[in-house]
């Protein structure tokens, strides 16, 4: 779970969920455009999105390709496992709950 301003923009909501997966465990396939964004921290995010839609599908940070995020919200699952773990809480809305158990961190 991001709070990060930037994940707020790209969602277009309070925060960004996602789930990591090791990357030679991803099977991609179709088609898709991508969006190359470089972080506060100055890491590059190459996102994947849908040509037709729009819908982001998954996303590689260039310094850690060996992991592949996807959106909670692309697996549109409601008994999909609540995030373990919470970052950019400063940011965080006040009217955010997060999952006791996440670890959080700033």
């Amino acid at each position: 779970m991001c709070h990060c301003l930037a994940c707020q923009r790209r969602t277009g909501s309070a925060f960004g969920v996602q789930a990591r997966f090791p990357s030679d465990q991803v099977q991609v396939s179709g088609e898709s455009s991508e969006y190359a964004r470089t972080s506060e921290e100055g890491t590059v995010h190459l996102y994947h999105f849908c040509p037709h839609c729009g819908a982001t599908v998954f996303y590689r940070d260039e310094g850690q390709p060996e992991v592949t995020k996807v959106p909670v919200g692309a697996f549109a699952d409601p008994s999909f496992p609540p995030p373990t773990s919470s970052i950019y809480e400063s940011r965080r809305h006040p009217w955010i709950s997060v999952p006791g158990e996440a670890e959080r961190s700033d």
